[in-house]
């Protein structure tokens, strides 16, 4: 099996910075994309910012120039530089990602979530 930890949310006043974690354990034979999402109370689930194993990114226009997404895949761990926060960046972040999963005869691809880590920004 495989498993996503995420680390480093918390609470933080407007205009302050926050770092994510999240490493994945287990069974990997290799990862493709890594991403961020979050979910904001009474909201759907939106794409935050992603990375491919090579180190192509996209980002959520509201987040540009605000929020950096990065990997070290020897560690198998992906990163999110949160600054500039503002009170609308309040939700829970998920981590996920595209897993290639060790298999008796070939690999097998799948996709994981991290279990969020809560991100509150106060006014």
């Amino acid at each position: 099996q495989v498993q996503l930890v995420e680390s480093g949310g918390g609470l933080v006043q407007a205009g302050g910075s926050l770092r994510l974690s999240c490493a994945a354990s287990g069974s990997i034979f290799s990862i493709d994309a890594m991403g961020w999402f979050r979910q904001a109370p009474g909201k759907q689930r939106e794409l935050v910012a992603t990375i491919t194993s090579g180190g192509m990114t996209n980002y959520l226009s509201s987040v540009k120039g605000r929020f950096t997404i990065s990997r070290d895949n020897a560690k198998k761990t992906v990163y999110l530089q949160m600054n500039s926060l503002k009170p609308e960046d309040t939700a829970v972040y998920y981590c996920n990602a595209d897993v290639w999963i060790v298999q008796p005869l070939v690999p097998k691809k799948a996709d994981y979530w991290g279990q969020g880590t809560q991100v509150t920004v106060s006014s």
